[in-house]
């Protein structure tokens, strides 16, 4: 073998945003395979294909006024999101851009969901609102206003009839009636023992099942299962010492996940009471630990759930109940970093090319006059040198796709 230096260079600090959100969408909603949606805190969408080991065939990049709190597939295998800035958007998969945004008049949405059939939104408002938007071929359309309560609209979840929507807030579940507008439940939901006087518990999380059960996720930890009819509270679960953030139910409805801030995922199975008997009820089955900050949102699917927090990471964990086959895709997978290349090297004039989000850098690396025999550490003489930063002037969706025609042509420039 030829004898080759090895330089460690510690330059390039680049660092994933958090993920805010996903949504997950199969058959019959995505006729060519089911997908899913990832937005990040800095407001970069990031499709993975999961049919191809969830690679990420499409980025649309973020922008710092329309950053998603929530994303929904509808009907046609569209997307949407929905944000702080009080807007609803639909995204553009082919151009890679927001298609239009259509302002809510509500205040900031902290929350969107689709209707179980793709063809409404509904949205929940700051000024305590649940407005219904109807899906058109090219647009949607604000259709109506379901009763406005006090506080904010945090959380919501169709009944998967469509006729019900639950809504959570501070202290509180809300049970509305779709075709009438009107409340037909309040649930209030129990704070924390300990909690400081006046603290409210936040309702971060609902899950609206079949059954007319209503699971709930809140501030104080605890995942807990209502019946909306009556209101009463049928069973309670301490999963957190801090927040149980997020929760997600199967297609099924036979599996449910739930995200913590202290980097859990517990999941849940409608199992028999006993062994032969017709009865259910909800058991805590598992927990598992793959992320090291808070676990913003979860997505379940028919054989796996999602994962995404404040560290970045996209975890995928294969249900191995639900895996008929061993193989790649009965694997745990992380995904942290994006799947294209940020770093170039240029050989002759040892030039290093770093690609950040917003920014280019381009450094020259150190060198040393030493000699050594093999394996020895040598010392820089010279050391690394930070030769230029171009920044993007706005913040824009074109923004990604110019700095990465900048990066190519800065690589091929210092190559030759």
């Amino acid at each position: 073998m030829g004898e080759f230096e090895v330089h460690r260079a510690r330059l390039f600090s680049f660092v994933p945003s958090g993920v805010r959100c996903l949504a997950f969408a199969g058959p019959p909603l995505l006729p060519s395979g089911p997908r899913l949606a990832l937005a990040r805190l800095d407001g970069t969408l990031e499709l993975c294909h999961l049919q191809a080991n969830a690679f990420r065939d499409k980025v649309i990049p973020g922008h710092g006024t329309q950053v998603p709190e929530a994303l929904c597939w509808v009907a046609g295998g569209r997307l949407f999101g929905a944000g702080l800035s009080g807007d609803i958007f639909e995204y553009d998969l082919q151009k890679l851009c927001i298609k239009y945004s259509l302002d809510a008049f509500g205040g900031a949405l902290w929350s969107m969901e689709a209707h179980p059939n793709g063809t409404q939104l509904a949205v929940g408002c700051d000024d305590g609102s649940i407005k219904l938007f109807v899906v058109l071929p090219d647009r949607i359309q604000f259709e109506r206003q379901l009763d406005r309560q006090k506080g904010q609209i945090l959380s919501l979840s169709w009944h998967p009839s469509g006729t019900k929507i639950a809504a959570g807030s501070l202290d509180i579940i809300h049970v509305f009636d779709v075709e009438s507008g009107h409340c037909t439940q309040q649930i209030h939901v129990e704070r924390r023992l300990q909690a400081p006087q006046g603290q409210s518990c936040v309702v971060w999380g609902l899950a609206f099942l079949s059954d007319g059960t209503v699971v709930s996720a809140d501030s104080a930890g605890k995942v807990q299962f209502w019946d909306s009819e009556m209101g009463t509270l049928l069973s309670k679960h301490p999963v957190s010492k801090a927040a149980a953030l997020c929760v997600a139910v199967s297609e099924v409805r036979d599996s449910l996940v739930v995200g913590t801030s202290e980097g859990t995922v517990l999941q849940f199975q409608l199992l028999p009471v006993r062994l032969g008997h017709t009865e259910l009820q909800w058991v805590r089955t598992r927990q598992f630990h793959h992320h090291t900050h808070d676990v913003r949102t979860v997505a379940h699917s028919a054989t796996a759930f999602f994962s995404g927090g404040l560290d970045g990471q996209l975890v995928i964990r294969p249900l191995m109940e639900k895996v008929e086959f061993k193989s790649y895709e009965a694997a745990l997978r992380k995904i942290t970093f994006p799947h294209r290349c940020l770093v170039s090297f240029a050989r002759k004039p040892r030039l290093l090319l770093f690609q950040y989000p917003q920014h280019l850098e381009l450094w020259r690396l150190g060198a040393t006059d030493a000699t050594g025999k093999a394996g020895d550490v040598l010392p820089v003489s010279r050391p690394p040198e930070h030769l230029l930063q171009l920044k993007a002037k706005v913040e824009s969706f074109s923004c990604l796709f110019l700095m990465e025609f900048i990066f190519n042509s800065i690589w091929m420039f210092v190559s030759f």
